[in-house]
């Protein structure tokens, strides 16, 4: 009985002292500033903020089938904030007009030492017709595209407005077209349940990005997946006719900035609006709070939630002529999963 009760005792000493851990490493964390209270993945009234980009919604339907998906993005998240806080703030505009409240770009992630990071990308051009077969000019139009938007060397970089223009970045990602696969098929539609993928699977999703040009239809231009995905589905699809600037395009989403779009929610990136109203964050500290997407080309400033909208933002909806940047903040998150340890270190070579 004795040692009964003594076992009993050191099992209760053994379960404090595991508590006690936890607690302490719970608030070593509040300690360091990381915080994911305001941490979600669900959105609401997705089908009316759906716009062109059906990222939002496919996230929802991953995250119905998938039990473990949340924890894997929250475990991505979470990291990205521990390697954060040891940093100081980046350049800010100091008009208090960032999501967090201070108006400040978000630092480098601990570790970013990469310099410029080129990424690998094979493209799956699945046609129906000789339009849908787009030309390799076509590929190799949105290629340029996405590079100078990346690396903020796109021509219409000086339209940012001056109360942006301390915060607009040159991300130091960009783009190598390491492949181009085409398929016929007599499909004219492809919807966004990735049929297209179960078709075409990806090829080395873990060292590339996988893009597929194919007709979504409904409207859609485009849809991404975000880090801690099923790889079997990894990648971004677009239709064809907003794909690049040249050939089989259609305006006013014939600048290549679909995949830009979609490249962004693929490297961590969330809508500029935060798919909800003011109290919806992107998690980034220099795009502005707002309640909801931009269209068309609005005129400057744009105002809601208190503060000037980021319209002209590669993350919100607006078209492709009048988007022209990422902020620090924005290329922070998307570094955030290439560096050592992020989600999607592998495809930095």
């Amino acid at each position: 009985m004795k040692k009964l009760l003594l076992s009993m005792a050191a099992l209760a000493l053994v379960m404090v002292s595991c508590s006690d851990d936890q607690t302490t490493n719970t608030n070593n964390l509040e300690e360091q500033g990381v915080d994911m209270s305001d941490f979600y993945l669900y959105t609401e009234n997705s089908e009316k903020a759906a716009g062109g980009c059906f990222t939002m919604q496919k996230l929802n339907a991953q995250l119905d089938k998938d039990s473990e998906l949340f924890n894997r993005m929250y475990d991505i998240e979470k990291k990205y904030r521990e390697r954060s806080i040891a940093k100081k703030p980046g350049n800010g505009n100091g008009n208090g007009n960032g999501g967090g409240g201070n108006g400040g770009g978000d630092p480098e992630p601990p570790g970013d030492n990469l310099g410029v990071v080129t990424i690998p990308v094979y493209i799956h051009i699945v046609y129906s017709n000789n339009n849908e077969n787009i030309s390799d000019a076509q590929i190799n139009s949105q290629m340029a595209v996405l590079n100078d938007d990346f690396r903020r060397a796109n021509n219409d970089a000086n339209q940012t407005p001056s109360l942006f223009e301390p915060v607009a970045a040159d991300t130091e990602i960009q783009f190598t077209l390491a492949g181009v696969f085409r398929h016929a098929n007599s499909r004219t539609s492809w919807g966004t349940n990735d049929l297209v993928k179960s078709q075409y699977p990806p090829v080395t999703p873990s060292t590339h990005l996988n893009m597929w040009v194919c007709n979504i239809g409904g409207g859609i231009l485009g849809y991404a997946q975000f880090p801690g995905g099923n790889p079997a589905t990894d990648g971004v699809v677009m239709s064809p006719q907003y794909f690049g600037t040249t050939g089989y395009v259609a305006a006013p989403f014939d600048g290549g900035r679909t995949t830009t779009h979609e490249v962004g929610h693929y490297l961590n990136l969330r809508h500029i609006w935060g798919d909800g109203r003011c109290n919806r964050d992107d998690f980034v500290s220099d795009t502005p709070t707002s309640d909801a997407p931009n269209y068309g080309c609005p005129s400057f400033p744009t105002t809601n939630c208190r503060s000037t909208d980021m319209t002209m933002n590669y993350m919100d909806y607006t078209d492709d002529a009048c988007m022209n940047m990422f902020s620090a903040g924005q290329k922070s998150r998307m570094r955030g999963v290439l560096v050592p340890g992020g989600a999607r270190e592998s495809l930095v070579n």
